[in-house]
């Protein structure tokens, strides 16, 4: 194996996540391996909690754009680093960096058309490889390494400094629960501000500080949550990424939509229960022996749309916040 590679990261907080079970795999077959990541600016902080990489190399481009030169300079500036690229995402513009940094071995799914980008170009059997999980570590388990070697569970590691920093910078209880209230891909896939107000007042009863945690993008949500339930703890919007895995990492227990924080929870091993509305844990479950998922499994489900197409949402709407409350009772006993 190469002594350093660089892997360039998925734009998706989850998908991220994902991917910490091939980066285990890959130290496990080379101690002294060092892994970079090649990865946008603002989720560095979630790569710094992998122990397996030795630093980021951040691209400053928004997303989905080409950033043509931009790509060119970087590779070039990344020429003779590397002796192993892994390409993670399937589009054309992921694979220019190595391309231009003319990795010697350059692997990844055939995607948008990369023969020449890419010159170790992987089969995938969506039928075999249905979890996103399982497809990265292919991309590794073709160099020999075995199934059972390494976990396919993913995890993040937060030091006990960084918990008592974080408990102390927001105050936080020795007994929370973090309400992950957005989910970016779209309102199909966010259980309704209503649910969640319920549902604090049911936790707040058992004594437990409710936390809100999510993006900037999701404090519209969370002010129609404190109308109804006013003692949560608004932390939408006032949390770099990584001060939020830390956060989620102190939790007694944390209740999601199918986001990008349910795969960190996950990762944290913290107690999770997951809701599923319009898209399916087939394909991108939360990885957890700790994690609980509820979905209505209803006949328009999953449609893997952003907003119902339907009007209705009932696969969201049905859930009610007493059967969550139900079973945060399992989670108890």
């Amino acid at each position: 194996m190469p002594p350093a590679v660089l892997v360039v990261a998925p734009g998706w907080v989850g998908d991220i996540v994902m991917m910490q079970p091939m980066l285990a795999s890959i130290v496990k077959q080379n101690q002294d391996v060092k892994i970079d990541v090649l990865v946008a600016p603002q989720m560095a902080g979630l790569i710094s909690r992998m122990p397996e990489v030795h630093e980021s190399v951040t691209m400053p481009l928004g997303h989905g754009k080409l950033g043509l030169i931009s790509r060119y300079r970087l590779g070039k500036h990344l020429v003779g680093r590397y002796g192993w690229a892994l390409v993670l995402p399937n589009s054309f513009k992921s694979a220019l960096v190595p391309w231009f940094a003319a990795i010697p071995r350059r692997t990844g799914f055939l995607g948008e058309m990369r023969w020449g980008l890419l010159n170790d170009v992987c089969p995938l059997n969506p039928a075999l490889l249905p979890r996103m999980v399982d497809r990265f570590m292919f991309l590794v388990q073709r160099s020999g390494l075995k199934d059972s070697e390494v976990s396919v569970y993913p995890r993040l590691m937060v030091s006990q400094d960084q918990k008592s920093a974080i408990r102390n910078r927001f105050n936080l209880s020795q007994a929370c629960v973090a309400l992950c209230i957005g989910a970016e891909y779209g309102p199909a896939k966010r259980w309704p501000a209503t649910h969640y107000a319920q549902l604090a007042w049911l936790l707040a009863e058992r004594g437990y500080e409710v936390l809100l945690v999510g993006s900037p993008k999701d404090q519209g949500i969370a002010s129609d949550i404190l109308v109804q339930s006013p003692f949560c703890k608004d932390l939408t919007g006032k949390t770099t990424l990584e001060q939020a895995i830390d956060v989620l990492s102190v939790c007694n227990l944390v209740v999601c939509n199918d986001s990008g924080l349910m795969h960190v929870a996950a990762a944290l091993d913290r107690p999770l229960i997951a809701i599923y509305g319009s898209s399916s844990a087939g394909f991108t479950p939360p990885l957890s022996s700790q994690a609980r998922i509820l979905s209505l499994n209803l006949e328009c489900s999953p449609c893997f749309k952003r907003i119902c197409p339907l009007g209705h949402l009932n696969c969201l709407n049905g859930i009610s916040a007493a059967r969550v409350n139900d079973e945060v009772d399992s989670f108890l006993h």
